[in-house]
């Protein structure tokens, strides 16, 4: 979701108007609305304000989650020591892509 998109759903939650924020920002509403068609880029001295006006963090505003997170571990348990990965898929069409890759990587491997 694009951080206009964001934008828009964070203040219909907070019942804020597009003048409200503009105001609270001291700029021109015409300016916030850009901001949430994608017009215009947002001006990055105005990131942490509306971070504060909508009650969330920074990243909140961007699309930063990704749907897959691998993560090393490695247990220091001089007895089992063992290592691997963590794969955390919160998209199911992005698991089925990573379970295939892994089966087409395991194949060549026994080649």
């Amino acid at each position: 979701m694009a951080i206009g998109e964001k934008l828009r759903k964070l203040r219909n939650k907070t019942k804020y108007s597009q003048q409200d924020v503009a105001d609270i920002l001291e700029i021109d509403r015409v300016t916030y609305t850009n901001w949430e068609n994608g017009t215009s880029d947002i001006k990055s001295q105005y990131i942490p304000k509306l971070a504060e006006i909508f009650n969330v963090k920074i990243e909140d505003l961007f699309d930063i989650d990704p749907k897959l997170q691998i993560n090393n571990f490695e247990n220091n348990d001089s007895a089992t020591g063992q290592q691997g990965i963590i794969i955390n898929i919160s998209d199911s069409e992005t698991a089925k892509l990573l379970s295939e890759q892994i089966q087409e990587l395991i194949k060549n491997l026994k080649k």
